[in-house]
């Protein structure tokens, strides 16, 4: 009733009903969600970093002006040296699915030395030499270690080349890659003397063809080779070729050469005409890149030893010729195209630098091309064959 008294006071009207919290609701998280719950960790990722900016530090030079962890490396150009015209030269690049091999063995000390040298012969090509370094690396999910076993391949390179690693970049894309695996690119500057630049514009017709080793496949053609040692012949990374004399990994993983130490003290003299860094289009595809209008290159095959493990790809996976020379390096890693008044001069260097090297073919009248004839050191190829 109203007015009524019970307990010695008033009593009290029900309280309207309230809405579940929503910590109680049976469909509601726990918390609020994070980056990390999606599967991105920037902690782990900011530790690595960490590792990794020491790790840059020791491939810094006099030019560069910035910490790793900048949004952007500055390098003072000024610092490169007492350039009249300076040139840059920028080229970027990865390593393929040499990756693959890599991450099967867990081997992944190589792969950076890989990226650097193939960046630094690509602009070699032009004159330049190298003035910095940057990389990227995607990968599911942060792996410290793995991290650090890249990047200190990469600045090893660096160090070896006088290239500073002044930034990079590290992306973790948890639904993008599976469990394991990571992408690797790199982005390379290096600078030329304008009056130094290799463009190519001066080769002619009776222009030499030299060839310089390779270590191995360098970073082209793997999907092919691990077709071959892995579907066709059905071997592991461990299993031990005999003609090889090596196992299966030790030969995929060869580093890929740099041709820097070699031939940079040709660049200034002027004798090189041009030069083919023989990377994925094998002869093929890479030689006519430097080739002005009017000419050809004849590369006489037999004038230069193919190493065992192309031998062993072509016949293993019963590739053709045509096929081989445009997806392989066949053991020459760089082209070079020399006057020949000046071959002698260019191999005297070489020979000083205990780099061997091949006459492998001439510069002919043609339509940019690489035509394709058979020969033998001292003796003349057939113009016009195919490989």
């Amino acid at each position: 009733m109203p007015g009524s008294v019970k307990g010695g006071g008033r009593e009290r009207a029900p309280r309207p009903a309230t809405p579940p919290r929503e910590a109680d609701r049976k469909d509601a998280p726990s918390r609020g969600l994070t980056y990390k719950d999606a599967g991105v960790d920037i902690d782990a990722k900011m530790r690595a970093i960490q590792r990794i900016r020491l790790i840059a530090r020791g491939t810094f030079k006099k030019g560069v002006l910035t910490e790793i962890g900048s949004f952007g490396g500055l390098y003072d150009l000024t610092a490169a040296g007492p350039f009249r015209r300076p040139v840059l030269v920028s080229s970027t690049d990865g390593v393929g699915t040499k990756l693959k091999v890599a991450i099967q063995t867990g081997n992944h000390k190589t792969v950076g030395m890989d990226l650097v040298n193939h960046c630094i012969n690509d602009i070699l090509v032009q004159g330049a030499v190298p003035l910095f370094f940057l990389d990227y690396i995607a990968m599911g999910k942060v792996e410290g270690d793995v991290m650090l076993e890249v990047i200190s391949g990469l600045a090893r390179a660096c160090r070896d080349s006088g290239c500073a690693l002044i930034g990079g970049e590290t992306a973790e894309m948890p639904d993008f890659y599976k469990p394991g695996e990571y992408d690797l690119a790199g982005f390379i500057v290096g600078v030329v003397e304008r009056e130094h630049v290799i463009d190519g514009s001066r080769i002619a017709s009776g222009d030499v063809l030299i060839g310089l080793p390779s270590s191995g496949l360098h970073t082209n053609g793997y999907s092919l080779a691990r077709k071959v040692f892995f579907e066709r012949r059905s071997l592991k990374p461990d299993s031990r070729v005999a003609e090889l004399g090596r196992s299966v990994a030790e030969e995929l993983l060869q580093v890929h050469r740099s041709y820097l130490p070699v031939l940079r003290g040709l660049i200034p003299t002027g004798a090189l005409y041009g030069m083919a860094h023989i990377t994925g289009g094998g002869f093929t595809d890479n030689i006519p890149r430097i080739l002005p209008r009017g000419v050809s290159a004849r590369v006489d095959v037999g004038t230069w030893p193919i190493l065992p493990v192309f031998q062993y790809l072509q016949r293993e996976g019963r590739v053709g010729d045509e096929e081989m020379f445009r997806t392989f390096n066949m053991g020459l890693g760089m082209v070079l195209v020399v006057p020949l008044h000046r071959e002698g001069e260019v191999v005297s260097h070489l020979d000083k630098m205990g780099e061997k090297h091949y006459r492998i073919g001439e510069i002919v009248r043609g339509n940019r091309r690489v035509i394709y004839g058979q020969g033998s050191p001292g003796e003349p190829a057939r113009a016009g064959a195919a490989p």
